[in-house]
């Protein structure tokens, strides 16, 4: 799909072009798996993030700091095109510095949404360039909008909220390949990158994260919730409506009242604000949406961020797990509950028609429909065998969608149609 820059930097003299060049702002996130097994398989590697980007051990990473912040006075629709550029010059000296020291990729993998690959052409013209697709903003019809809730977007917002994508447009029109997780999250692509795309979910560990007996549950005052108990589980990372707070905090209450032995476990960082907007009355989310709610406190356990594990041993503890989401990125809690089993009760927007069908393997419920949502936690917990046969079809799905074995041979399958050579994995 891309042509080359005529004016490009030549290839290093005496350099034969070999590996891959990982590029992303926060390193390495989504490519974590990927560039682990192409370096267990002899695959050199390198990386370029901002200076927050906390690395793999194995690979080397050259990170960028901000020369400079926005303009002040800038036309508003501007300032993020602005921004992604000054990131685009911070990633261009990092790949300079690789170049230096011998750096010469075969294929640079990217995360242009933040604008870092703009440039990288010409550092290395001839390496082709595989860019991962995550979201593709738009002012209506997505996730802006979508509550009314909130309020309507002006068209200023829907402006700035369209302008969000220059860089990455760009990007993309330069790019030998795209690569995006699930069918909702190709859709928010153009038509003319829409058809370009592979989906390819990164996947999750499924030979890990598996169904298995669930065992006494801890909580920070020293109580603790045992096997058996109704426990309604929910992952919410930045804690906000987009991910259905304040509908699942609204269902709460009648629940506690007809299942007085239910307990609640809500996972997430309590913020002001994530990938949606920002809570009214200088509250955080948290705050606004539990501060008139009727709620037994002892029997609720918000739990902040915890370490991973501890967070499969709350869904494994699970009598139904609740994820409600805008039209937005599929999480990933989402495939591990599955993949755990779960008993997933699910909003009936476009990004969880990528893994749920509902009364197959879980519910789909109509996003703002308080009531049903209710409803269902309470029959969840009245009669937790009846849920048996979706949670079985829950963990197929899982097996079959989300694995991360076929996530990561379908990557190594695109990288390889790019021209990278990859030697056989070593025999155990």
């Amino acid at each position: 799909m891309a042509g080359r820059d005529s004016g490009a930097l030549s290839r290093h003299k005496g350099a034969m072009a070999d590996g891959v060049l990982f590029v992303h702002n926060n390193f390495p996130a989504q490519f974590s798996d990927l560039a682990q097994t192409l370096v267990d398989q002899g695959v050199r590697c390198w990386a370029i993030g901002q200076n927050h980007a906390p690395s793999l051990p194995s690979v080397r990473i050259a990170r960028y700091g901000l020369e400079r912040g926005s303009t002040q006075g800038m036309l508003p629709a501007a300032i993020r095109a602005e921004a992604d550029l000054i990131r685009a010059s911070g990633a261009f000296r990092a790949a300079k510095v690789l170049r230096d020291e011998g750096c010469d990729p075969e294929v640079i993998v990217a995360h242009p949404g933040w604008g870092e690959t703009l440039h990288l052409r010409r550092v290395f013209p001839d390496a082709k360039q595989v860019l991962f697709a995550e979201f593709f903003y738009h002012g209506r019809g997505f996730d802006v909008g979508f509550d009314p809730e909130f309020g309507a977007t002006s068209d200023e917002g829907v402006n700035l909220v369209d302008a969000k994508n220059m860089a990455m447009a760009l990007a993309y029109s330069w790019g030998d390949a795209i690569v995006t997780p699930t069918r909702f999250q190709a859709s928010t692509l153009p038509p003319v990158f829409r058809d370009q795309a592979r989906i390819i979910h990164e996947g999750v560990d499924v030979d890990v994260i598996r169904p298995g007996p669930a065992e006494p549950f801890e909580l920070p005052d020293g109580r603790v919730i045992p096997p058996g108990t109704p426990v309604i589980t929910h992952v919410n990372n930045q804690m906000e409506p987009l991910r259905g707070l304040h509908v699942f905090g609204r269902a709460l209450p009648r629940l506690m009242a007809e299942v007085p032995d239910a307990q609640v476990i809500v996972i997430g960082q309590e913020k002001t604000r994530g990938y949606g907007g920002e809570a009214p009355d200088g509250l955080t989310w948290k705050e606004w949406v539990f501060r008139d709610l009727a709620l037994d406190p002892a029997r609720i356990h918000f739990l902040g961020k915890v370490p991973h594990a501890r967070m499969l041993a709350a869904l494994r503890l699970s009598t139904a797990h609740v994820y409600y989401t805008y039209p937005f990125v599929l999480s990933w809690s989402v495939a591990e509950a599955m993949a755990l089993g779960c008993y997933v009760i699910g909003s009936d927007t476009p990004p969880m028609h990528d893994a749920i069908e509902d009364g197959v393997n879980g519910r789909l419920l109509p996003f703002f429909d308080v009531d049903a949502l209710s409803r269902a936690l309470v029959d969840a917990c009245r009669d937790p065998s009846a849920s048996a046969p979706l949670r079985a079809a829950a963990r197929a799905t899982a097996v079959e969608r989300f694995s991360r074995a076929k996530g990561r041979a379908a990557w190594l399958e695109v990288l390889a149609e790019q021209g990278l050579r990859i030697p056989e994995p070593a025999q155990a």
